[in-house]
């Protein structure tokens, strides 16, 4: 479970930075929020957890977006 979770939240962090220069409603910006979806799903599905790990999965995908945005606008004053 830590290895799902950690790519949920890491690989949400780099999109997270990158989502910071799309414009917001484009569809970069939709791609960035969206892109890490299938491999969460495929990672849990193919490591056989249940739907009992969505939120925490959820939670760390979007903590990773958070975090990444707020390190793009800390590092791009």
């Amino acid at each position: 479970m830590t290895t799902l979770l950690a790519f949920a939240l890491l690989s949400n962090i780099v999109l997270g930075y990158l989502r910071q220069n799309a414009r917001k409603g484009s569809l970069v910006w939709f791609f960035y929020i969206h892109a890490s979806i299938p491999f969460i799903v495929w990672m849990r599905t193919s490591l056989d957890f249940g739907w009992h790990v969505i939120p925490f999965t959820l939670a760390c995908a979007v903590l990773g977006q958070l975090s990444g945005g707020w390190m793009h606008r800390r590092a791009n004053p």
